[in-house]
């Protein structure tokens, strides 16, 4: 009954938190598939390697800390941060060279996804191994569901915030803001680890983490805004253009979008999903070299003439 009630109490909420972060991304949504991917490697993948390497880092420590509380303390405190924001962090790396990674946005949804699937197992495993009696399982199922869980999801986000605000740069900023981005998330694992392994200190972690989730919805919000100004700037130009109609122009930069009417319905979907693709593809045109210019100006050209086709059979 334990192990049951505690897998729901992990898996229940972060699935909730995933959901919310995904469909919170409203202009230019992820693949659902492919952000299951990455919280599934938080889940199984940074886990394991997080165990590996906070074993061998703290086996290594053993020789110089004698006192066990001491690099319990030493391990909590800084290698926890340290290993576990780099593996959860090596696959976003790798998510990040994915065409559908271009922005601010995709960064914050996939790595938020990493760290609630890496929050959802090492809850489970603390609801099993701390929770001894009814009234301290209760307890410690909601602290970690509500700050422990998150400060995971906010961590690697914002790391992905960081790669993915690069991606479109120069060199220097692929280089200099990736490695900024990780500092940061494991200053925000450190401060949370290390301001709870001290109960004079414990009401400041919750403060702590309460101001930087507020801080973390306030940029993914800007994000998102900056995301309906790029769907607008580039798709005025194809108004300009003769492609999209102008009064379809403030509709598919808004709710409207969802309403039906406006379009022939049949085609409604899919033109919404042509237009967006569009309006991306022309900004990572614009801030893209070599092979990757080249497939993304085949894309603008693909969908300009699909969105082209759509219309004028419609």
């Amino acid at each position: 009954m334990l192990y049951l009630s505690s897998a729901l109490a992990a898996i229940i909420p972060m699935m909730i938190y995933l959901v919310i972060i995904w469909k919170f991304d409203r202009y230019d949504r992820e693949p659902f598939g492919l952000v299951l991917i990455n919280y599934f490697w938080g889940a199984i993948g940074a886990i394991f390697f997080a165990i590996i390497g906070s074993g061998l880092i703290t086996s290594l420590l053993s020789y110089f800390i004698l006192s066990k509380s001491s690099l319990d303390r030493t391990e909590t405190i800084l290698v926890a941060p340290f290993i576990e924001e780099l593996t959860k962090g090596l696959f976003l790396l790798i998510t990040f060279s994915n065409k559908k990674f271009d922005n601010i946005t995709d960064g914050i949804v996939y790595g938020g996804a990493i760290g609630l699937g890496f929050g959802m197992t090492e809850n489970f495993l603390y609801f099993i191994a701390y929770g001894t009696t009814l009234s301290e399982w209760i307890s410690i199922v909601i602290i970690r569901t509500l700050f422990s869980g998150v400060m995971h999801c906010v961590s690697t986000a914002t790391f992905g915030a960081f790669i993915g605000y690069a991606k479109f740069k120069n060199i220097y900023y692929k280089i200099s803001f990736p490695f900024i981005g990780i500092l940061i998330a494991m200053f925000i694992h450190f401060a949370w680890n290390f301001t709870v392994s001290f109960e004079s200190t414990t009401i400041l972690g919750f403060i702590f983490m309460f101001f930087t989730v507020i801080i973390f919805l306030i940029i993914f919000s800007v994000a998102i805004l900056n995301e309906k100004k790029i769907i607008y700037q580039e798709l005025l130009e194809e108004v300009i253009n003769g492609l999209i109609p102008v009064e379809h122009l403030e509709i598919l930069n808004s709710s409207k979008r969802n309403r039906l009417g406006w379009v022939d319905e049949r085609i409604r979907k899919l033109y919404i999903r042509a237009a967006i693709t569009l309006a991306f593809r022309k900004m990572e045109l614009k801030n893209s070299f070599g092979s990757s210019r080249e497939f993304y100006q085949k894309d603008v050209e693909y969908y300009r003439t699909f969105i082209q086709n759509l219309l004028t059979q419609n």
